[in-house]
């Protein structure tokens, strides 16, 4: 497979203060927000043992950009409005942004693939491929058509998952890694996904269950196993629904324990910190005294709730 790295490990050697700070999105925070002077600040800090990685710059992605562009140029739609921009396609219209609540945000969502998505781009390397929903890549790749809402650097077309701006059938495998819980109408991005796939084609699609929510920069729907199956068991062969390394259990279990301990301060945090698990294994009507339940921050009690109550009322 053709593809372009667009990170590097950072050194005391070759570093480079906007490159560390578009890899790492928590250090420009921070930076921002004055706990670092600059990234180089927090680089040697903290950045050198934390083996934190820089972005190269995005002028490398011109002339791989330019091929991909026109590559896919005959599988556009020809009904939808689109703005060619130097380094996208841009659908992303007024009408769908309001249809489907786009809001602009500067969070950045960035993750590598892992093996079974690797080894379904090997398995297509003379194919393409659709990312929907890729986020910022950290390797570029030549068959891979990366789909956002945002241009990010890596962004080849813009628009909504809701109404993919594709013909029928362009794409020999779809893959939509944790996008599902953040479209607003998750059966109509579904349909869109098996609309663009090639008869024989593969699909890899990844939906959380029991994680928090997490906004990029809206979060709607988690998933059981049941539920991600009826996504498409009508439309597709489904050859499995499983759950890997990277999506096992102790991942939700320190996810919601660790934001659980930055919702708390003082003793309240101390005193949770010191738990035992099986002192979280009561009856839970039995903790709801204890402070840190009671002191716990209403945006934590948001994310981490086990459920939540709506209350509305219809106009007269």
């Amino acid at each position: 497979m053709d593809a372009l790295r667009l990170t590097q490990p950072a050194t005391r050697e070759n570093f480079n203060e906007s490159g560390y700070l578009a890899a790492n999105p928590d250090v420009r925070k921070a930076v921002d927000d004055g706990y670092y002077v600059s990234g180089h600040d927090h680089f040697l800090r903290h950045g050198v043992r934390e083996a934190r990685n820089q972005r190269l710059p995005s002028q490398l992605l011109d002339s791989a950009k330019a091929r991909k562009l026109e590559r896919i140029a005959p599988l556009l739609r020809s009904d939808l409005p689109m703005v060619r921009q130097p380094d996208h396609y841009d659908f992303l219209s007024d009408t769908l942004r309001r249809e489907c609540n786009i809001s602009d945000t500067d969070s950045v969502s960035s993750n590598e693939y892992d093996g079974k998505v690797m080894a379904l781009l090997e398995r297509h390397a003379n194919g393409l491929v659709l990312d929907c929903g890729a986020g910022r890549r950290g390797t570029y790749f030549d068959h891979v058509v990366n789909f956002e809402i945002v241009d990010y650097d890596t962004t080849d077309v813009r628009g909504v998952g809701e109404c993919l701006p594709f013909v029928d059938g362009a794409f020999d495998a779809v893959i939509s890694i944790a996008v599902l819980e953040h479209v607003r109408d998750p059966f109509r991005c579904a349909a869109e996904l098996v609309r663009v796939l090639k008869p024989g084609g593969e699909l890899i699609c990844c939906v959380p269950f029991l994680q928090p929510y997490h906004g990029y920069p809206h979060h709607y729907y988690n998933m059981t196993h049941q539920g991600l199956r009826a996504l498409f068991e009508r439309d597709l062969t489904v050859d499995s629904v499983e759950v890997i390394d990277s999506t096992g259990p102790v991942w939700a279990l320190t996810w919601i324990l660790q934001s659980w301990a930055q919702g708390l301060e003082g003793k309240a945090r101390k005193h949770f910190l010191n738990q035992r698990v099986s002192d979280l294994l009561l009856p839970p009507n039995q903790l709801l005294q204890s402070d840190f339940v009671r002191e716990l921050d209403d945006a934590k009690k948001l994310e981490l709730a086990s459920a939540c109550l709506l209350s509305a009322r219809k106009p007269a």
